[in-house]
C-alpha cells in the first residue's frame, strides 16, 4: 500500500505529525511520504492509494476554528477515486476543524473514510492512536 501525507504546517507541529505517521505507517509496512502542501501537484497523488491531509487550527482560540490555508487545500488536485483520511493539529481546542476539513477534502472528490485531532502537546500519544485508528483500513486496502 502507499500514502502520501500533505500537510500545512505553520510552527513545525502539523509537520512533525506528518513525518510520524509516516514512520508508524512504514513500521506497518506501508509506503508513506510526506508532501508541504504547496509541492503538491497531480503526480503526487497519482499512485497513491490513501492521502491523508493534515493542517493547523487556525482561529481564535476557542471560536471560529476552522483548517488553515482554505485556498491552498482549494488548490490541491483531484481526489476523485481516492481514500483519505485527515487531521489537525490544534493547541487548545480543534472546535469544528476537522468536519470543515472533511468538508474541503471531499470537495476535492476524495472518499473520506476519518479524521483525528492531534494536541500539539500530546504529539506522540496522537499520531499513535491516529494509526492505531488507521490499521483496520489499511488491512482492508
Amino acid at each position: 500500500m502507499r500514502a502520501v501525507i500533505i500537510y500545512n504546517s505553520l510552527t513545525g507541529t502539523t509537520e512533525k505529525a506528518a513525518h510520524r505517521i509516516a514512520s508508524e505507517l512504514k513500521a506497518l509496512r506501508v509506503e508513506a511520504t510526506p508532501v508541504p502542501i504547496a509541492e503538491v501537484d497531480e503526480a503526487t497523488v497519482a499512485d497513491v492509494d490513501l492521502v491523508i491531509v493534515g493542517t493547523w487550527t487556525d482561529g481564535i482560540v476557542i471560536v471560529g476554528q476552522k483548517p488553515a490555508g482554505k485556498k491552498k487545500l482549494r488548490n490541491l488536485p483531484s481526489l476523485a477515486g481516492k481514500k483519505a483520511v485527515v487531521y489537525c493539529t490544534y493547541a487548545v481546542d480543534p472546535g469544528h476543524t476537522l468536519d470543515k476539513l472533511v468538508a474541503e477534502v471531499a470537495a476535492k472528490g476524495a472518499d473520506v473514510i476519518g479524521g483525528f485531532a492531534i494536541a500539539r502537546h500530546d504529539l506522540v500519544g496522537d499520531v499513535a492512536e491516529f494509526v492505531d485508528r488507521l490499521t483496520p483500513e489499511l488491512a482492508g486496502a
